[in-house]
């Protein structure tokens, strides 16, 4: 997540392009890191519309302008807007077609290679980890950071928080730490990692269609080997901790370890909003028992509209971090032995009043 940045206005913010078979998409807001607004979004669902019943388009490939990431996030700071100016329809008009494309690119029925080079956080994450093919690079940094707002992992990140190993899916979840290309591979957010001076290279071969012909076998051709994954070489401690029940068994159990990583994150954890970790970790461990990812976005969706609606955090949080930039956010409650009985579950449980799906 990201605070927006200027743009010059006759330059679209999505560049559509045919090249060949291949139906390329880039996100062209380099000095914002291609935060997503509501135009991008509609503009990104409205090309993938196009092309799926168009037999002269095999692939689609969707990457970022500049050299800084993929897309560093949604327009929080338009969030925050909204929210304090009492504009709740519009908050749900955003996230509903965000959450739309997240699931159509899930579904979508031609395959669909994202290059994640670079930040690649909340929104971004939504773009990227839902597809048939996902690319990494040396430069990839990853991350659900929503916690550290005083939020909770949305755009399909509990679905695949979820189903990462062991109880990687908490920690990622709660902390908003950062992947590299070999952690996004090992946790289940990318499938192959592309040093970043062979992407115009694999770009090439995506819309000549050299042998082999597709697309996963294509990006074989670029791929290597990344080095062994930080995140598994920290499963013991992290497995421990993240395996308890609650936020201040986790919080206990990370004090209790010998390893100087578990103390840091105890710390860090002690930073955020107590409302966020409890609901982020409950949301991480309902999605494991959901059926599909449009399951996920729906209980997603709901949570949001909960923090929205019913929650100071949320807008603290942005405010903290975007409009003032004290970094001192004031969360309510402040601790999370404040925090109250079945919080977790009321918010799981709040039904919005305009569903995701019709």
């Amino acid at each position: 997540m990201t605070e927006p940045e200027p743009h010059p206005a006759a330059e679209p913010r999505v560049l559509v392009r045919r090249e060949s078979g291949l139906g390329h998409l880039t996100l062209n807001r380099p000095r914002a890191i291609n935060a997503l607004d509501l135009g991008m979004i509609e503009q990104l669902s409205a090309a993938l519309d196009e092309w799926e019943h168009d037999a002269d388009i095999e692939v689609v490939l969707l990457d970022g302008a500049g050299d800084r990431g993929l897309c560093a996030g949604g327009d929080v700071r338009g969030l925050y807007d909204q929210i304090v100016g009492g504009d709740a329809e519009d908050v749900g008009v955003f996230f509903r077609a965000e959450y739309a494309l997240n699931a159509r690119i899930g579904a979508y029925p031609k395959p669909m290679v994202v290059i994640a080079d670079g930040i690649t956080m909340g929104g971004g994450i939504g773009l990227a980890g839902h597809a048939a093919v996902r690319v990494a690079t040396e430069r990839s940094r990853l991350a659900m950071p929503e916690t550290r707002i005083g939020f909770t992992p949305d755009v399909g990140g509990t679905w695949l928080l979820g189903r990462a190993p062991g109880r990687i899916g908490e920690y990622l979840g709660l902390t908003g730490a950062t992947m590299d290309a070999s952690d996004a591979v090992y946790a289940g957010f990318a499938d192959h990692v592309v040093p970043a001076d062979r992407l115009e290279g694999l770009r090439d071969a995506l819309e000549t269609r050299a042998d082999p012909s597709t697309p996963n076998e294509l990006v074989l051709l670029f791929d290597e080997t990344p080095p062994p994954p930080a995140l598994a070489a920290a499963r013991p401690w992290i497995d421990d901790a993240f395996s308890a029940d609650t936020v201040a068994d986790i919080v206990d159990r990370l004090r209790a370890r010998p390893e100087p990583e578990a103390h840091a994150t105890a710390d860090l954890l002690g930073e955020l909003a107590p409302t966020g970790l409890a609901v982020t970790l409950a949301a991480v461990r309902a999605a494991r028992a959901l059926p599909d990812l449009r399951a996920a976005l729906a209980q997603e969706y709901g949570l949001v509209m909960w923090f929205a609606h019913t929650q100071p955090d949320l807008v603290e949080g942005i405010r903290a971090q975007l409009v003032d930039k004290d970094r001192s956010p004031r969360w309510q409650p402040a601790s999370v032995a404040e925090l109250p009985a079945g919080l977790a579950a009321s918010a799981l449980s709040f039904v919005p009043q305009t569903p995701l799906w019709g």
